[in-house]
């Protein structure tokens, strides 16, 4: 098991963001898109995501990936996986996309709204809470534009940024693809 302790240190930035931001759905789009702009670089994100992808090459046990709500760091580790795999922009994208519905946002925004109330004092409109907790295809779009700026290409900052070096780019693709 991979632990990050990411969550425990000081309140997380979507916490502060629902306690002193307008809660509407164009800041939780902006909070958001900002935050997939710096997911890939950030220090605590680059430990992880590296001892994921080793862990994935040296072992044959399944590998299940999640994170306290389960779209962010998660969809970007699932969008590297499937990029290593040889998918697609187009499909990492769409399957991205299949949080919101593997969610039901729509149906438990009522509930997640009365929780956030409850943690920040302040009642979110049922849309904001769809945004905030919802992903957009715009979110990954830009985190791969923020990598492709500073790498040059997601090949190049799996390799430079994340250890993932063309024998174990191997060995997870044998892995993944037997």
């Amino acid at each position: 098991m991979i632990e990050s302790d990411l969550d425990e240190v000081g309140e997380a930035p979507h916490i502060t963001f629902l306690k002193t931001a307008d809660l509407t759905p164009d800041s939780g789009r902006r909070f958001m898109t900002e935050t997939y702009r710096t997911l890939p670089f950030a220090p605590a994100h680059l430990e992880i995501f590296g001892r994921y992808f080793q862990a994935l090459a040296d072992s044959d046990r399944p590998v299940l990936i999640h994170c306290a709500a389960g779209k962010d760091r998660t969809g970007m580790l699932a969008a590297l996986t499937h990029h290593l795999l040889g998918v697609g922009r187009d499909d990492l994208i769409e399957d991205f996309l299949l949080t919101n519905t593997a969610v039901d946002l729509e149906t438990r925004a009522p509930a997640i709204a009365l929780e956030m109330e409850a943690r920040t004092g302040r009642k979110p409109a049922h849309d904001a809470v769809v945004a905030f907790l919802g992903v957009e295809a715009a979110y990954l779009d830009t985190a791969i534009a923020a990598i492709e700026d500073r790498y040059g290409s997601i090949d190049a900052y799996l390799e430079q940024a994340l250890g993932v070096d063309a024998a174990m780019r191997d060995r997870i693709g044998d892995r993944l693809s037997a």
